[in-house]
């Protein structure tokens, strides 16, 4: 595409000729009319272009009410020591559990985003990597928000492009999907404009999605931190559409579980259906298989696997059919299953009752933090503190081998901390993710301490 200056759009806007013809071009016709002016070797300004396109959302869109500092129920990062907290306090980026692959879910709220005079977009860039940073190393997803937008908040196209150099090989490698949410014109040509920097691998990854509905599809739906602007905006999307009433959300009619369940449903059941089984089936085999093939695999639990085999083998157990491992070739498959039948459990292994004192952790001095661990880990129903001593036994093991594997209890704690413990209402806000993390890597690194004491009737372990 040939270099592109203000100079013809502000012709033809202000040409007594075209002037009033282009302000009445559809969107689209507009596109094609600048388009056809690059093929004529007629400069145009595609930041401007862009810019015309953001304001002609603006004009069909209602001013969004203001973005809180986060949705309500979900803090955002209040914390003032926080090295970016000029910019975490508005809530724009949320770190929220994993998606239905067991990769990070990120989200990027663009209603959440002050005018551009009170926030610096350089330090947004900043606090963006700081905060990827502890994310890369694993697979993750994005999801980007876009109503919200405006001419008021947008950063510019330059600061855009450095962004994206900004974020090299490290952080775009292990981004698995981008799910563009609700997208506009000003998206496309946006796109457009960058098409010449982005990679075409880079380019598979994206997603529009025009309903919040549609990310049902890949997303655990609920866990999802959805600013009540862009909640608002696509129900009026949907009511629009056709003219007609709001098309159903895609949610599954609730259908009693299978006597073999394992996925969704409660220790409770699972034990009762599995003549009094203490450690659910599908922990002791995912648990049994790493522990001899995984435990020397480097990034064990940060990487996805193929969606297929993930529900094929979810499958197999929750119709009471044998898994067998090793025919798939593939060890991130066990672990992938081993974080997603947690996250799927009914009530977090930890339980909501545990939920307010973990995330109170960060209150309690250093040298008390073990024994504060332990004996909340003490007050737990003893099926639960069964099955989490059985876990964490195996997590300790694996931070052993951390010199090889690469999981110290740090970075177990980064991927396992939201699939222990959420809260009963909500979601796990960017700003709970420090106690949660901080909790369980504790309960990792010094887990013969924090389950020394507590005696049971049966002592199983990996």
């Amino acid at each position: 595409m040939p270099a592109f200056h203000s100079a013809a759009v502000e012709h033809y806007e202000s040409s007594p000729k075209t002037g009033n013809l282009w302000c009445q071009l559809s969107r689209r016709r507009h596109i094609r009319v600048v388009y056809s002016l690059t093929r004529m070797n007629l400069p145009v300004d595609l930041e401007q272009l862009a810019e015309i396109e953001l304001q002609k959302d603006e004009a069909e869109q209602e001013q969004p009410e203001g973005c809180s500092l986060a949705p309500p129920g979900v803090p955002s990062s209040q914390d003032t020591s926080h090295p970016y907290y000029d910019v975490a306090r508005h809530g724009i980026l949320q770190v929220t559990g994993d998606d239905n692959y067991g990769r990070k879910l990120i989200i990027f709220s663009c209603c959440c985003m002050p005018p551009s005079h009170q926030l610096n977009h350089q330090r947004l860039l900043e606090y963006l990597k700081y905060t990827l940073d502890q994310y890369v190393e694993s697979d993750y997803t994005i999801v980007y928000f876009h109503y919200g937008l405006r001419s008021t908040n947008k950063p510019s196209l330059r600061w855009l492009s450095n962004a994206y150099k900004e974020f090299d090989r490290k952080y775009k490698k292990n981004l698995k999907a981008l799910y563009v949410v609700h997208p506009t014109n000003f998206i496309r040509v946006l796109w457009n404009i960058f098409k010449p920097l982005i990679s075409h691998k880079f380019g598979k990854k994206l997603t529009y999605v025009n309903y919040l509905a549609e990310l049902r599809d890949h997303l655990n739906y609920d866990q999802l931190i959805i600013p009540p602007d862009v909640l608002r905006h696509d129900e009026k999307l949907r009511v629009a559409q056709k003219g007609g009433l709001p098309p159903p959300m895609k949610v599954p009619p609730p259908r009693p579980p299978l006597p073999t369940q394992q996925f969704g449903v409660s220790l409770q059941y699972i034990r009762e259906k599995n003549q009094d089984m203490i450690i659910p089936l599908v922990i002791s085999q995912t648990v049994a298989y790493l522990k001899e093939k995984g435990l020397r695999t480097e990034g064990i639990f940060r990487r996805s696997a193929r969606v297929q085999h993930i529900k094929d083998v979810q499958k197999l157990y929750n119709q009471g059919k044998p898994v067998d491992y090793d025919r798939y070739g593939d060890v991130h498959i066990p672990a992938v299953i081993l974080k997603t039948f947690l996250r799927e459990l009914p009530q977090p292994l930890l339980t909501f009752a545990l939920y307010n004192p973990v995330q109170d952790i960060m209150s309690i001095e250093s040298s008390l933090r073990v024994t504060t661990c332990k004996r909340m880990v003490e007050h737990l129903p003893e099926h639960n503190f069964l099955v989490l001593k059985y876990l964490i036994c195996f997590l300790h093991m694996v931070s052993q081998e951390s010199i090889i594997n690469k999981m110290n209890p740090s970075n177990l704690a980064c991927v396992f901390g939201v699939n222990l413990i959420w809260p009963n209402h909500g979601s796990v806000s960017l700003g709970a993710l420090t106690p949660i993390n901080i909790f369980t890597e504790l309960i990792v690194e010094h887990y013969p301490t924090v389950f020394s004491s507590r005696s049971t009737a049966q002592q199983l372990l990996p």
